[in-house]
């Protein structure tokens, strides 16, 4: 099956348009595996043995906790759950991409945070929740610092605000896009039976995509950090009480 970077195939609905089918099956099947592995999770703390599967989704949480709470102090603790919720699903899309199913004809795979509308539709649920946490914390006076320290840098400020969703959705979607371009110039490599001399480049390269796999891994994890710690620190920044 030949495969096209950037390209998805469309459904078309009804006022919202053309919509990227594979993504969002993706998503939904990554959604039905990530419950299904929860609710295994969930239930195995029926048992007093403890599994390592245990431990470790506990030393995540743990983190995350501690990294909100020493951010937004005591207030942050009621945001756990919702930073847990955001760092887990962005890392399981991220890491779906590890798996060749699209190699398989289906019509899903790939990580659908490599799709920009993806990451911009999580980008702006965050942006707008934390507006509305800022404004239902200290109203009006939530936008004062856009005009600190002094007005006419409202022109400075403002843009700098409005580019924070921008900001996010890009840089998640484009480091995992990048994942996915590499492992696409490899296969093409490989296909392509390139011979230089001696050298056999696309029998070497064969071996390539299992680098390629773990680095994409590690930028996956990465990446969901980064798009939480990036969350919690624009909150921070907007419920801050010199405003």
């Amino acid at each position: 099956m030949e495969e096209k970077i950037g390209e998805h195939p469309s459904w078309n609905w009804p006022v919202l348009g053309p919509v990227h089918s594979d993504t969002i099956l993706t998503t939904w099947v990554a959604m039905l595996l990530a419950l299904a592995f929860f609710w295994w999770l969930g239930n195995s703390y029926k048992s007093n043995r403890v599994r390592k599967t245990q431990a470790t989704f506990e030393g995540i949480i743990q983190f995350l906790s501690d990294l909100a709470v020493g951010t937004l102090g005591a207030a942050g603790e009621r945001f756990v759950p919702i930073f847990v919720g955001i760092f887990l699903f962005i890392w399981i899309l991220n890491e779906f991409g590890v798996f060749f199913i699209k190699a398989l004809g289906l019509p899903f795979g790939g990580s659908p945070t490599a799709d920009l509308n993806t990451t911009a539709a999580f980008a702006l649920c965050v942006f707008f929740s934390i507006q509305f946490l800022a404004i239902r914390k200290s109203g009006i006076k939530a936008y004062v610092h856009l005009f600190k320290p002094f007005w006419p840098l409202v022109i400075i400020n403002l843009p700098e605000e409005l580019a924070r969703p921008v900001v996010l959705a890009m840089r998640l979607a484009f480091n995992i896009l990048a994942g996915e371009l590499l492992l696409f110039v490899i296969a093409t490599i490989i296909k392509s039976n390139v011979v230089v001399g001696p050298l056999n480049i696309s029998l070497l390269s064969a071996v390539a995509p299992i680098g390629i796999e773990f680095f994409n891994f590690l930028i996956g994890t990465i990446q969901a950090f980064v798009f939480t710690l990036l969350s919690i620190v624009y909150l921070s920044l907007a419920t801050a009480e010199d405003h």
